[in-house]
């Protein structure tokens, strides 16, 4: 398997509901996308909005049903410490919930979380250890 991620699916209640939610965090939807899918291309990454059930009946697994945590947290870095909070307060607007607000964390950087309408935890973090290229893609050291 190559080591590259080319897309992240997340199971949704609402699909038409969660578009409208991750447009107005400045998302473009893909004209690829469909009634029952959400295309959104994101830096080399595509996300992509699918109702729950069926991508769980898609990757023969059980619907939870939602709330629970599925073990991921999705992140967007940001560039500098004070568009943590700003990005947070947009995602609030949007339609989200506030689940961690912005504070400094033990490693030296500063973050928050926010989960979008169906509970998926996004982490909006500043790391002063990391860079952009000029794509804006994230540089790990």
């Amino acid at each position: 398997m190559e080591p590259r991620l080319s897309l992240v699916t997340l199971g949704v209640a609402d699909v038409a509901r969660s578009r409208t939610f991750y447009e107005r965090l400045g998302f473009t939807a893909s004209p690829a996308s469909q009634e029952g899918i959400v295309f959104f291309p994101a830096g080399g990454v595509v996300l992509a909005l699918y109702g729950r059930d069926a991508l769980a009946e898609d990757a023969h697994l059980p619907p939870n049903g939602g709330g629970a945590f599925g073990g991921i947290a999705l992140a967007h870095n940001v560039h500098k410490r004070e568009d943590v909070a700003e990005r947070l307060a947009k995602a609030e607007a949007a339609g989200g919930h506030i689940l961690k607000p912005a504070q400094d964390v033990f490693w030296g950087g500063y973050s928050g979380y926010f989960a979008d309408p169906d509970g998926h935890p996004w982490e909006v973090v500043w790391n002063p250890f990391v860079s952009f290229d000029a794509d804006g893609r994230l540089l790990i050291p």
